[in-house]
């Protein structure tokens, strides 16, 4: 595919003269686009299509998806050669942290140097920390080189999803948000197994190696096949924002350390915790007065000012704090409530992965109709009517029954999410669209943080309340003491396990109650800030007349 130089046109052949504000169901509402359209096109171009292009999107993608479940499998043999069982979390909380805090500096990077620079350099760190986690000679150090495998991950996330909005027009963005997705429900399923399988018959370092050659594929596959358009030289030097990035980073470290050590290392109404909240409020109002002051912020003012943006990263950050409920709390059910063993109980929430993708994939039939707006109101208000029905399940129930709620949430959330990542991607241009997509998913991973500290909480405080009646004394109130003991059923008296299940029954409805609540808070977002129609900005495809679509 070649240029055209001087102007770009559609497919059709016809020539485009500005950027016309859409919205979602592709009427006009007779406005030019107001912002997004310096740079260059919003198609990337590649010599030889775009399969190498999405090959190499999935396999990084995927380096990011299998992470967690195939390093949590092994943690029993990582405990067992290297120590730390009091710390082994922060092999999650670090990774998580360095990947949070990093997500809008990178796509601010991105929109500032291009995709592929940043998208090379998340690969080299990914796979860097990867090798070096690998080699890890005690706890202390294996944590570090997560957090470096984060700062990888980080880039990761960001770039690849902002790559697939430009590689694909807004008709064709399904397509590759459902392949996307699809990597995601693989890596939910096979995790667990290729981690077990590792960990039990080779050795536990093996979960770090394999991503070397993953990671390696996909790294050649994006320097031989990604080809960004050529982008205008800037009259004056771009500028880093080197303090907002060190304050966005001082600042997201500590919330998040706080959300996920709170009621876990200490108390809640501890001094660690109350001084972790008192420095990143401190920390954010600098950060606040750091990027108003900056040429080229790293969150800019807009990101917030304008009503779709911010309608969406509110959205997305409940539906992360609702995820929560299935991810976390779920398996945790399907184990000490239904009884169930570990492969079991996450088959119980992979069915979730199954639905989410195929309803991610048919989701522009419904908002190419209806719009961006309603379709998600749609799918979450499904979503919120579908988590108010498992606390009615009885017990202790069959495992269908909460098999049958998570494919159902997965149908709901397809049809939330997709409509509202694709719609937001779709009302910036080129030059905006990598710092857009990383705060909608800076904002969806706060969530999540914010969701495990409140949900854990909430799990905790109903365990507590329900065990002061206990039939037996010294009975554990803490979910995950819980549902150890329940693994070791024999040293309890009958009347004692069944009350220890009942109890996490109920913590557990109570936490998709909670959870409910989030779909309701996301569910307000829309309704009152999201505008009715998204001001989409048509985009053009970069073809000479008469040349032919590029392979898919």
């Amino acid at each position: 595919m070649r240029q055209c130089p001087g102007r770009y046109v559609h497919r059709e052949g016809k020539p485009v003269g500005g950027t016309e504000a859409k919205d979602g169901t592709g009427g006009t509402d007779g406005k030019r686009g107001t912002h997004g359209t310096a740079g260059p096109p919003p198609a990337l171009t590649t010599p030889r299509g775009r399969r190498p292009v999405v090959a190499a999107l999935m396999l990084g993608m995927a380096l990011a998806a299998i992470d967690g479940t195939i390093v949590s499998t092994a943690v029993p043999q990582i405990v067992g050669d290297l120590g730390g069982f009091t710390v082994f979390s922060w092999l999650f909380s670090g990774y998580l942290l360095a990947v949070t805090v990093t997500l809008p500096v990178y796509g601010k990077l991105s929109d500032t140097f291009g995709r592929k620079p940043v998208l090379i350099a998340g690969i080299i760190l990914f796979l860097v920390g990867s090798l070096l986690c690998a080699a890890a000679w005690n706890m202390g150090a294996l944590i570090a080189f997560r957090v470096i495998q984060g700062l990888g991950g980080g880039a990761l996330q960001g770039t690849v999803q902002t790559i697939a909005a430009d590689l694909y027009p807004l008709k064709e963005r399904p397509r590759i948000q459902a392949k996307l997705s699809t990597v995601w429900a693989t890596s939910a399923v096979a995790g667990p197994v290729v981690g077990g399988l590792l960990a039990g018959y080779a050795d536990w370092r093996w979960i770090f190696l394999i991503n070397l050659p993953v990671g390696a594929i996909a790294l050649w596959l994006v320097v031989r096949h990604l080809h960004e358009p050529a982008r205008p030289r800037p009259k004056t030097r771009p500028r880093i924002d080197w303090a907002g990035a060190l304050a966005v980073f001082a600042t997201g470290t500590l919330l998040l350390t706080a959300l996920v050590q709170g009621g876990v290392a200490w108390p809640w109404l501890s001094a660690p915790s109350l001084g972790l909240f008192a420095a990143s409020a401190a920390l954010a109002a600098l950060t606040v007065v750091i990027e108003r002051r900056a040429a080229e912020p790293i969150i800019p003012g807009w990101v917030w000012r304008r009503r779709t943006i911010a309608s969406v990263n509110l959205a997305l950050g409940a539906m992360g704090l609702l995820m929560v409920a299935p991810t976390v709390f779920l398996p945790t059910y399907a184990q000490s409530v239904l009884g169930l063993g570990p492969i079991a109980a996450g088959f119980v929430l992979s069915v979730m992965t199954l639905s989410w993708p195929v309803s991610a994939a048919l989701s522009d039939r419904v908002y190419n109709r209806i719009g961006f707006r309603l379709t998600a109101i749609i799918g979450m208000s499904a979503a919120l009517l579908i988590l108010l029905a498992f606390p009615l399940l009885p017990y202790p129930g069959e495992p269908w029954q909460p098999a049958l709620i998570m494919l159902l949430l997965g149908a709901a959330l397809g049809l939330f999410q997709l409509p509202l990542i694709v719609g937001v991607q779709s009302t910036v241009g080129w030059a905006e669209r990598g710092t857009t997509t990383a705060s909608v998913l800076f904002c969806r991973q706060v969530g999540q943080s914010i969701g495990a500290a409140v949900f854990g909480a909430v799990a905790n405080s109903v365990l507590a309340a329900r065990l002061l009646d206990a039939p037996a004394p010294g009975l554990p109130d803490d979910l995950d003491a819980v549902a150890r003991t329940l693994e070791d059923p024999g040293a309890l008296s009958a009347a004692a396990t069944d009350h220890l299940r009942r109890a996490v029954d109920a913590a557990v409805d109570y936490v998709y109650i909670g959870a409910a609540g989030a779909a309701a808070l996301a569910l307000l977002a829309l309704v009152v800030l999201a505008p009715r129609r998204f001001p989409v900005i048509s985009e053009a495809v970069s073809t000479e007349t008469g040349d032919s679509p590029d392979p898919r």
